[in-house]
């Protein structure tokens, strides 16, 4: 939950709903490949200052993405603002700074700067609504800088009440100039307040060497700096030391560590500048919650929020300043607890309002907090978005996430627990195809990347499209998951890799013992650590799934160290990941042998997250060990495979793949 605040008149709340979208009769999609394979059609949505304009990004062809502005009426046609193509260049998201002016951000592929290293670097520019006068606010690469600032900077603080201007965080490079003295010797992260129509310039924070970022009040007041702390080798030693500045006051003050590695201390998120205190997440009894740290002085700090089963994931910030306003975790399904008594009841009559989409999240507003773009959807509804009007209490229906879904029959998501081996309850959820028995059924176990992250309930293209071909899909939270605490996530699921592929492997078992699954026909699918999950679970126990099926998958966890050595992060990778027998135990690559399934592999050639090296390695040891695999490489594509055409091509693939191995007709 983001942006999107707007305070209701206390009492009853109704609404009206102006021309509400109507479903469909339901039924399966033509093409179920290209029906689920289509990336949503909204990637990032958000309203002018006075709230007369939307501006979104959706896909185009392929792998690029198109910039759109629209007036914020019914009826009104998008206009293309700038596309990009995707592959060696891709725009992320983008802001309305004033009601003509868009701020977006961009990213691009560089290769061949470091031999055998994909880099990536990101620049922030403004351009106004209609595609003209494009102007880069990133700071620009000069040809006698010391050394080329990869990062382009952000967006702090989007200065609500201006018109045109923002506060950034940028990076300074000096300059090296022989035999002149006009040389600029700035170094460092600064923040400046730049004018989005010409990129004047006026400095906030002067540039410094030790930062790495800022937090402001969303006033454009600078509150808290974060320094990483670095080792004399270069590497990150996972400990970050926050600062903060007195209101009024210049210098800076100690505010706490935080150490990455032990996931301790007090992690600053956002400032409210009324209470003047720093909202953010520090653990309590093993599990993150919500506190407050005064920044008066007194360094007095506050229990906010705290679950007694689940981790505190996020704050809900609402408005154009960001202001703190609840929090969200998810048990069985995403909870919101608001601490604004008015934005708990308009929370209240939305989930009346639209009982059949019960995942609501508010994610932009206008300045004066009278419109708000929300957001709607469930596990069966990819999710739509609407246009709410406080003063006309109206609430109009814009465009649908997934519009190649709308009339088709998904299937709903039902929270389960099973026992593990070792007796231990274990939380998952089950899809079973739409109008089937439920009995005997080809089945799928999906275990989630990461590992430190977590399933949750809510639409799934993978999971769903599985589904509509007729398997029942178990998504297990094995120990190694996010989200529960640290009891639960252990030493992380690569060093405790047998608890959580034992987690996963007795989630096969238990489709199985349930009836659920015909044991001849159960097969395993997971992409990134869920995809190394897929393969190593051949390896404990080769007589389980019938087929395997990794999409991007770590497949050596020595390999995994080696790949980030000319990073900052590799001592924390390193230390991560651990040493030890286990890193030979715990590689499907080195256990190839062990694997009897026959496996199928897909994996982008420009993955940054996991090297494409390691689907060839695992690939090549399968084949030398007289074992069954295919490998697809898709050309140009990273780790998330943002491609709606190659995303068919993988589910018609790996559903062809699956049914000839499990002998589906």
């Amino acid at each position: 939950m983001q942006k999107g605040n707007f305070p209701m008149n206390r009492g009853r709340l109704s609404f009206c709903l102006v021309g509400l979208l109507m479903l469909p009769a339901a039924g399966p999609p033509a093409d179920p490949a290209a029906a689920f394979g289509a990336r949503e059609d909204v990637v990032s949505i958000s309203l002018s200052p006075a709230g007369r304009k939307i501006a979104f990004i959706s896909p185009g062809p392929g792998a690029s993405s198109v910039v759109y502005a629209v007036d914020a009426i019914e009826g009104a046609q998008p206009r293309r603002v700038i596309g990009a193509d995707g592959r060696k260049e891709r725009i992320t998201d983008c802001g309305w700074v004033s009601e003509e002016r868009l701020v977006c951000q961009a990213v691009f592929l560089m290769e061949n700067v470091v031999p055998g290293e994909l880099l990536m670097a990101s620049r922030v520019f403004a351009i106004n609504a209609d595609g003209t006068k494009p102007m880069l606010l990133s700071r620009r690469t000069r040809a006698d800088d010391s050394y080329y600032a990869f990062g382009g900077g952000e967006i702090l603080d989007w200065l609500p009440g201006t018109d045109g201007s923002v506060l950034m965080a940028r990076r300074y490079v000096p300059e090296v100039k022989i035999g002149s003295i006009v040389e600029d010797k700035r170094e460092g992260y600064g923040v400046d307040r730049i004018d989005s129509a010409n990129a004047a310039a006026k400095a906030v924070e002067s540039p410094n060497k030790r930062a790495g970022g800022f937090i402001s009040d969303g006033r454009g007041k600078v509150r808290i700096m974060v320094a990483p702390d670095m080792a004399d080798s270069g590497y990150s030693t996972g400990r970050y030391n926050y600062y903060y500045r007195s209101k009024g006051a210049g210098d800076w003050k100690p505010l706490s560590i935080y150490n990455s590695i032990e996931d301790s201390g007090f992690r600053p998120i956002a400032v409210d500048p009324d209470l003047d205190v720093a909202y953010g997440i520090k653990r309590v009894d093993g599990r993150d919650s919500l506190y407050s740290v005064a920044l008066d002085g007194s360094s007095r700090e506050t229990l906010i929020y705290a679950h007694p089963r689940v981790d505190v994931d996020s704050t809900i910030q609402i408005g154009r300043a960001q202001r703190v306003v609840g929090v969200t975790y998810a048990t069985e399904k995403r909870e919101a607890v608001f601490f604004d008594k008015d934005l708990a009841a308009l929370g209240k009559a939305l989930a009346k309002a639209l009982p059949a989409t019960p995942l609501i999240r508010f994610v932009d507003s206008s300045v004066d907090e009278s419109k708000l773009i929300l957001w709607a959807g469930s596990d069966t509804d990819p999710g739509r978005y609407y246009l709410f009007d406080k003063a006309a209490k109206q609430l109009r229906p814009m465009m649908l996430d997934r519009p190649q879904l709308d009339g088709v029959t998904l299937a709903p998501m039902k929270p389960v627990v099973y026992t593990a081996s070792d007796g231990t309850k274990v939380p998952a959820y089950l899809t079973l195809p739409p109008g089937g028995t439920g009995k005997n059924l080809p089945a799928i176990v999906m275990p989630h990347g990461g590992p430190s992250a977590r399933d949750e309930w809510g639409f799934d293209w993978l999971v769903q499209f599985y589904a509509s071909r007729g398997f029942a899909v178990l998504q297990p939270n094995y120990r190694g998951s996010a989200g529960y605490g640290d009891q639960w996530y252990q030493k992380n699921g690569f060093q405790s890799w047998r608890t959580a592929i034992g987690d996963v492997n007795d989630a096969g078992r238990w489709l199985t013992a349930q009836g659920i699954a015909d044991p001849a026909k159960l097969a395993i699918v997971g992409w990134s650590y869920g995809g190394y999950a897929a393969l190593q679970s051949g390896v404990l126990d080769p007589g389980l799934f019938k087929a395997v099926v990794a999409i991007a998958p770590v497949a050596d966890l020595a390999q995994l160290v080696e790949d980030s050595k000319n990073w900052s992060n590799h001592r924390l990778q390193r230390s991560a990941i651990g040493s030890g027998p286990h890193l030979r135990e715990g590689s499907p690559a080195q256990n190839a042998g062990k694997i009897k399934a026959p496996v199928l592999l897909f994996h982008g050639d420009k993955d940054r997250n996991v090297d494409v090296r390691h689907a060839r390695l695992m690939h090549d040891r399968l084949k030398s060990a007289g074992g069954r695999s295919e490998l697809v490489v898709f050309e140009g594509l990273d780790h998330q495979l943002r491609d709606s055409d190659v995303r068919a091509q993988m589910l018609r693939r790996s559903d062809a793949f699956l049914r000839t191995a499990l002998g589906i007709q």
